[in-house]
């Protein structure tokens, strides 16, 4: 029998004090129920001792793990910390005048919550006697309660929380697929791709829903997580990688990327990714709730075309013909417009190497980027989607790319031909 009242499993037959049970020992001589920390040798060997190297498939396997958990547990540590400011905004104007002191987050508790709270003003206690709290900020019992008990005393006073949030099942749903995640992380167990892009999709909901700020479409897309915020200066503004437009427009559809813009500079071939996924109906409500629009077709008659055609393997005419099509339905999208002038459609004679679409919104920016490859259509070329300057953004932007493909686009468009 242990200190703490534990009994231990009995040794085997080799050892003073204990007796071989027959009938209870597992193979090789260890009791039932015990787990061996070597792998059994094989019949024959003298070989003896733990097997304690990884191989390479151990470490692979390791660090997916790591990674993924690090990525999860920011996700977690951006929520907790979001809840706790929440929590404390909303209650302790309530219960502090009454209680004071940190007596107002027991009272809030109450008698259901009273084990929970008086656990953490013990682990308050032991991290003051240990040196633990490194910020004076977070000497005080909220800073010591879980994501679970947070949100226990939100759905205990959610009558209080209820001006401020308009559904509180939403909330929760969003606090349900984290706790999976969160029980996962915490007992440093194996994280799986899709419960981990839950996670991130339920955390950026509820920040959302946390924060109770709005923007536009195209800003709120794709927004700066705490991951980006803490690598992104390592990759400049590339935010992601895709190896094909496919793989781009599954994570950012056409609507999401244009809708809401305030600013669409277009360069390219074709430029299909906007004339053939964003209707030419939407093209015209966007222009007309003030969106700037101007587009650089490469000119369908010029050398560069029948080069192009030529690469790819196309038939004489059958890329410039494409490029006509694409340029007669955004003509027509401007004859449609009340202010044609807000809608510009200029073509470029000299090699194309790139195409790239910059998005401005009211606070932040994204472009999407290609470049062309010698035997791969523009389908089939790996995508670079790049963070604009604004609101939120902390990055220089002299060191972006979306800065660099900016000014190249400024001087095509000044080289270029306006399209009657």
């Amino acid at each position: 029998m242990s200190s703490g009242g534990l009994e231990l499993p009995p040794g085997d037959s080799g050892h003073e004090g204990g007796p071989a049970d027959a009938g209870g020992a597992a193979p090789g001589g260890a009791p039932a129920g015990a787990v061996s920390l070597a792998p059994q040798a094989a019949a024959g060997s003298a070989r003896a001792g733990a097997e304690l190297d990884w191989g390479t498939e151990a470490w692979s396997e390791v660090r997916t793990r790591a990674q993924r958990a690090g990525r999860a547990y920011i996700w977690l540590n951006l929520i907790e910390q979001r809840l706790r400011a929440v929590v404390g905004a909303v209650l302790r104007p309530i219960y502090e005048p009454v209680h004071g002191g940190d007596d107002w987050v027991v009272a809030a508790a109450g008698p259901a919550g009273q084990e929970w709270v008086q656990r953490a003003v013990a682990v308050r206690e032991v991290s003051r006697r240990k040196g633990y709290l490194l910020d004076s900020a977070d000497d005080n019992v909220l800073s010591f309660l879980t994501l679970p008990q947070l949100r226990e005393l939100m759905v205990q006073h959610w009558p209080c929380f209820e001006p401020y949030f308009d559904d509180r099942r939403e909330i929760e749903l969003a606090l349900d697929e984290l706790e999976v995640t969160r029980n996962v992380v915490s007992r440093n167990r194996a994280l799986s791709r899709p419960v981990l892009e839950q996670a991130e999709r339920a955390s950026a909901r509820l920040l959302e829903v946390l924060g109770g700020g709005a923007g536009s479409p195209s800003a709120d897309r794709l927004p700066i997580d705490a991951v980006e915020d803490l690598v992104g200066d390592r990759y400049a503004d590339v935010i992601s990688v895709h190896p094909d437009r496919v793989r781009l427009q599954r994570q950012l559809p056409a609507e999401d990327l244009f809708g809401g813009a305030r600013r669409l500079d277009a360069i390219g071939i074709g430029l299909n990714l906007l004339v053939q996924n964003f209707s030419g109906r939407r093209l015209v409500r966007l222009t007309e709730a003030g969106c700037r629009v101007r587009l650089l077709f490469l000119n369908p008659a010029s050398s560069a075309v029948k080069r192009r055609e030529r690469e790819l393997g196309l038939r004489k005419g059958e890329l410039s013909r494409s490029v006509e099509m694409n340029i007669l339905h955004v003509r027509r999208v401007r004859a449609g417009l009340r202010d044609p002038s807000r809608f510009e459609i200029h073509v470029f004679d000299e090699t194309p190497r790139f195409t790239a679409y910059l998005v401005e919104g009211q606070s932040s920016g994204i472009a999407v980027v290609q470049s062309y490859l010698r035997r791969a259509r523009g389908m089939e070329s790996p995508v670079l989607v790049l963070r604009g300057g604004g609101r939120g953004v902390p990055r220089d932007a002299d060191h972006g790319l979306f800065t660099t493909y900016r000014e190249e686009f400024e001087s095509v468009w000044e080289d270029s031909r306006p399209v009657s």
